[in-house]
């Protein structure tokens, strides 16, 4: 495999330049004097900032891109085998690296490496720990799988020996990771069009927490089912626990919601300087506890004092599409929300109980063909305590297969469990107008997938 090496830069060609995490990996070598450009199959605000910033970005994959100077060509997990410019990088025989295995061996070159993983949370611990970071002025590099305001997008380049980013177990990339802190927020069954089980799910994250050094940490939530077996006999045996147990390193005690719900509480981790220190967060959601609860547990790992984690946590207002605030519409509270697994789902109605409503309206997007058929029963489980529910066509992303399985399918399941306000409507024109008619003065709208449903709430609070 090719090594990049930060003493040597070269010529970098990134295939896909213009997603969250490549951008940001882009900015990187550029700071470290990489030759770098790349290409994307449309313009986009990402692509145009990374041009402004003196990146050359081709618009559209052609093979004549791909020129003789280049020592090296990055591709996203998106791109197939017969995308023109891979397979011309093929044919020339340029090396090539995946967007994970650039990422794993950009992290090698800082002392403190922090990767979060997790089936959910990611972007929300890690855009935590950015904010307590930040106010311990450490200088981190930080990339972060969502649009964070106090970084004014998804990355940030520090000078620093600290490096953070999230780390996704999708097609296994995080195995290419080798940090110094490893946190492991959740396990859950997901993305099964890659994975065959839950077992095999485990099996992955087992593999991943194997990659930390012996005198690195293990993050893990306490609530993990048998988490013990995910950690047994590894090199790493500094494994620190977070949760709500007593068997818990670090446990939130007497939690408290305020009329927004987002919790207070109570630290109780005997033996550390936290211990009975009170933490106040600003988004809402019990979810939000344990990723406090992680993000805290590394400050302690890392030295950090207390005051300087209270002001990082007190500071984040959240992530951009978690439980995001898009404004009001007809005297509608209109959220976006970036859940589309049926935990995720549970934890953002759960939230959206304890904040101020009249009814709680979802439009539910479905993401991918292979997920909704997986979890079609949790789904309308998941779905059921909303008021009414308005159902999008699945977002398709990376699927061509329809696995005979469509957004009808959820309607009828929400049906059968009795759910009397569940609609479902083609086009987003048809959402739309059937919101304009449907919401009443103080109701509470939740737009909510991982496809292009946060469009409705961008345009509908824009009037």
């Amino acid at each position: 495999m090719y090594q990049i090496d930060f003493n040597n830069p070269v010529n970098v060609y990134f295939i896909g330049i213009g997603g969250i995490s490549m951008s940001g990996l882009a900015e990187i070598l550029k700071d470290r004097h990489f030759n770098v450009s790349g290409s994307d199959r449309a313009m986009s605000t990402i692509t145009s900032a990374l041009t402004a910033s003196g990146i050359q970005v081709n618009i559209g994959q052609r093979a004549e891109n791909i020129t003789s100077d280049l020592d090296v060509v990055v591709y996203t997990a998106a791109i197939s085998e017969d995308n023109p410019e891979y397979a011309a990088c093929v044919a020339a025989g340029i090396p090539m690296l995946s967007r994970a295995e650039l990422l794993g061996q950009i992290m090698t070159n800082f002392a403190n490496s922090i990767a979060v993983s997790g089936t959910h949370g990611k972007t929300t611990t890690t855009s935590m720990i950015s904010h307590i970071l930040l106010q311990a002025s450490s200088d981190p590099t930080i990339s972060v799988g969502g649009i964070l305001p106090v970084l004014n997008g998804n990355i940030r380049i520090g000078h620093s020996d600290t490096f953070l980013t999230e780390a996704c177990e999708y097609t296994n990339s995080f195995l290419q990771f080798y940090p110094k802190y490893a946190i492991i927020l959740n396990v859950e069954e997901d993305h099964m069009d890659f994975f065959h089980d839950l077992n095999e799910i485990r099996a992955s994250f087992r593999e991943f927490a194997s990659h930390t050094p012996a005198d690195g940490a293990i993050l893990l939530y306490d609530g993990i089912t048998d988490n013990a077996a995910l950690t047994e006999g590894l090199a790493c045996d500094h494994v620190i626990r977070f949760g709500f147990t007593d068997r818990a390193d670090f446990c939130a005690t007497e939690i408290v919601f305020d009329d927004k719900g987002c919790a207070s509480f109570v630290l109780s981790c005997p033996g550390s300087a936290y211990d009975k220190e009170t933490v106040q967060l600003r988004v809402p959601g019990r979810h939000n506890v344990i990723n406090a609860l992680a993000a805290i547990t590394l400050a302690d790992c890392m030295d950090l004092p207390f005051r300087t984690v209270s002001k990082g946590l007190s500071s984040f207002h959240g992530a951009d599409r978690r439980f995001e605030y898009k404004g009001t519409w007809q005297d509608v509270t209109v959220i976006d929300d970036y859940a589309h697994h049926p935990t995720e789902i549970k934890a953002t109605l759960d939230a959206a109980l304890k904040y101020p409503h009249n009814r709680i309206i979802v439009a539910f997007q479905p993401h991918t063909y292979s997920r909704t058929k997986a979890f079609l029963e949790d789904f309308a489980a998941a779905l059921f305590p909303a008021d009414i529910v308005v159902l999008a066509d699945i977002y398709a992303a990376r699927e061509t297969d329809t696995l005979g399985i469509s957004s009808e399918d959820l309607l009828r399941e929400l049906q059968r469990l009795g759910h009397k306000e569940a609609y479902y409507f083609s086009t987003f024109e048809e959402i739309k107008k059937f919101l304009s008619e449907k919401c009443l003065h103080d109701d509470l709208l939740i737009t909510m997938g991982a496809g292009n449903i946060v469009n409705i709430a961008n345009e509908l609070t824009s009037k």
